[in-house]
């Protein structure tokens, strides 16, 4: 293999987030964490070496992207979704939590509903809650081992509380749907007539497993990217998030200066000159170490798949469709949320992302971050098979 997936780099003391700060996150320290969503793989060797020759030229000043930042991005986009794109729709930010927090404000007032589809990513109760909005839940229902969209429930609350702003996940996260393009259709059309305003997260578009392929809302139809803003970002597909950088690709220019209005209420304006480096050479030249990344991450899945089924009585695996995070269904251990997080915790000395944390609708499901060398997930496997036979 040209790149090696199997090796363990020690990430202890780099102030990561993911195995530094268990005391400050109320965690026990010695844990093997397969929490949050950054992997445990080195970003691809052309952007390391971006980065250095940015570091190399020593003066680190005000910067903005330029034609080969631009280029780079749509081809990308244009290349592996089918999605054409105007420079001027794209609008940077240092991250895709700040753009929704940016939307909930720029399309909402105070006190207004805003949508969501629990069990979802956590930051989007958050940042409505914290902007001071109403969160309305239409949760996604699980028939069969899969989730899927209550269409009739989802226009009710709509049409009941009023709502002018949906934040979708897609694909999702962290149930693993990738949504068809008949799925992206109906809801597209239940926002237009009801005048609602997609803002559509699609940073884990790049992850997605054979026989399913993502669908970008907005490319569906002109009249769908006239109400959307496509949310996208390196930092999942390349492993940098710390770099701090996201491109939120907004067609309709009212929205897009309505977007940008708010962004500069907050006094944020140049782009961090790492991340833009890193950004460009990412799209540019990241694409083969990707391939290779997809091809370890489903045998990743596959192992992981067969381990649950032979050895883990009493957990499911909800089938993922895209991402790189299993969701897995502990309901049949017949804990409480509480018990299930901190058997997991005590018994099976992982770091996992309660399913609580992404709404009610997750009580009983625990989330498991598979992009890691095979033998950390080797690991973390056999350690929760060990707390089953310690009770």
């Amino acid at each position: 293999m040209k790149y090696d997936f199997d090796e363990i780099i020690e990430r202890r003391g780099s102030n990561s987030l993911k195995y530094d700060c268990a005391e400050e996150r109320g965690m026990p320290d010695g844990l093997l964490p397969l929490w949050v969503a950054d992997m445990d793989f080195r970003t691809p060797p052309p952007v390391v070496e971006a980065l250095k020759e940015v570091a190399a030229h020593g003066i680190f000043g005000y910067s903005m992207a330029k034609e080969p930042y631009y280029a780079a991005l749509q081809a990308w986009f244009s290349r592996h979704f089918r999605y054409e794109t105007e420079r001027e729709w794209i609008v940077q930010s240092p991250g895709v939590v700040f753009a929704i927090s940016t939307a909930v404000r720029a399309f909402s007032g105070e006190g207004d509903g805003v949508l969501i589809q629990r069990p979802v990513y956590y930051p989007f109760s958050s940042s409505i809650r914290a902007n001071g909005r109403k969160i309305i839940n239409s949760p996604l229902v699980l028939e069969d081992g899969k989730y899927l969209i209550d269409f009739e429930d989802f226009e009710r609350k709509i049409v009941e509380n009023h709502v002018g702003l949906f934040i979708f996940c897609s694909p999702h996260n962290p149930v693993g749907r990738v949504w068809t393009e008949e799925e992206l259709k109906r809801t597209g059309e239940i926002c237009l007539k009801h005048g609602v305003v997609v803002v559509s997260d699609e940073i884990h578009c790049d992850f997605v497993f054979p026989g399913h392929r993502h669908t970008v809302f907005a490319g569906i139809s002109p009249a769908f990217a006239d109400i959307s803003l496509t949310c996208t970002a390196p930092s999942k597909t390349f492993n940098m998030p710390g770099l701090q950088i996201s491109n939120i690709l907004i067609p309709n220019r009212n929205l897009r200066q309505r977007f940008k209005q708010e962004i500069h209420k907050t006094g944020y304006d140049e782009m961090n000159v790492f991340g833009l480096a890193a950004c460009r050479s990412a799209y540019a030249d990241g694409g083969e170490w990707l391939d290779a990344l997809r091809a370890y991450l489903l045998g990743n899945l596959n192992f992981l798949r067969g381990y649950i089924k032979e050895q883990l009585p009493g957990i499911k695996l909800i089938e993922p469709e895209g991402t790189y995070l299993a969701w897995l269904d502990c309901r049949a251990l017949g804990l409480s949320a509480g018990e299930l997080d901190d058997w997991v915790v005590k018994k099976a000395g992982l770091w996992l992302d309660g399913g609580v944390m992404f709404g009610e609708e997750g009580a009983g499901f625990q989330r498991i971050n598979i992009a890691c060398p095979r033998s950390l997930l080797q690991q973390a496997l056999a350690q929760l098979k060990g707390a089953f036979v310690s009770g």
